[in-house]
């Protein structure tokens, strides 16, 4: 069975929507069946497509509500510097498909059949749904964490606590962030950023979060591959900027 993608659509003509119904109507023969997302649907928008010449364009991109880590496709002259792909007119709808399909469909839908009795089936996330992984934090943190992942549109999340729990855990799913401790408490502080520098396939981003943001911290998690150093406690504008990256 085809998964559903729900893609957010803003603007258009009403020529244009009839295409886009169309286009969403005939999918998921081969692939996904791509759906339109509105406020009542049961899931997060996983892309958007943005007529950036219209009215409507205009205000979605400056409200505060808008999800500005989705997947923008923007068809028109003038698209913003986030968008993903920008798309002239006169649309062409096939090539629409298969923008979206670049998106959408990998070889992580193919299923190769590599789990055997002893290995536990690894839930699928829909096309699109970001991945988080935290590693080794406090509770406090974790929950802080969670809440501020969801603002940022990234509402699947894992948690482990040792090093073996975190191997185990990136050879099994594919995160778009670890937000590792670093534990000033024991031997090797590091010793979960370590691991992720080790990987053989490594993690898209890396976050340490840390007590100690001093300028040495803030360097050695520059060198050890990670896109910036997190401080505990928490700086809200510090952490939406470091979510903002993934």
């Amino acid at each position: 069975m085809a998964s559903t993608v729900l893609i957010k659509v803003v603007g258009f003509s009403d020529v244009e929507r009839h295409s886009l119904n169309t286009l969403f109507r005939l999918s998921g023969r081969e692939g996904p069946h791509y759906s339109l997302w509105t406020p009542e649907s049961a899931g997060p928008a996983q892309a958007a497509l943005i007529d950036v010449d219209s009215y409507e364009a205009g205000l979605e991109l400056v409200s505060p509500s808008f999800n500005h880590n989705l997947k923008m496709i923007c068809v028109g002259a003038e698209a913003p510097t986030l968008a993903w792909r920008t798309v002239p007119r006169p649309v062409d709808w096939a090539a629409m498909v298969g923008l979206l399909d670049e998106l959408f469909v990998s070889a992580g839908d193919v299923d190769i059949g590599l789990e055997s009795e002893d290995t536990p089936a690894v839930p699928h996330l829909p096309p699109g749904v970001k991945l988080a992984l935290l590693a080794g934090l406090p509770m406090e943190a974790r929950l802080y964490l969670r809440a501020r992942l969801a603002l940022a549109g990234i509402t699947a999340v894992d948690e482990v606590q040792t090093v073996d729990q975190l191997d185990d855990s990136v050879k099994a799913r594919e995160y778009d962030v670890v937000l590792a401790y670093v534990n000033n408490d024991v031997l090797d502080p590091w010793v979960l950023v370590k691991h992720l520098q080790d990987l053989e396939t490594p993690v898209r981003s890396v976050v340490a979060v840390s007590a100690d943001s001093s300028w040495k911290a803030s360097n050695l998690a520059e060198r050890m591959g990670c896109i910036g150093l997190m401080e505990i406690p928490f700086n809200p504008l510090q952490v939406i900027g470091l979510l903002q990256r993934v």
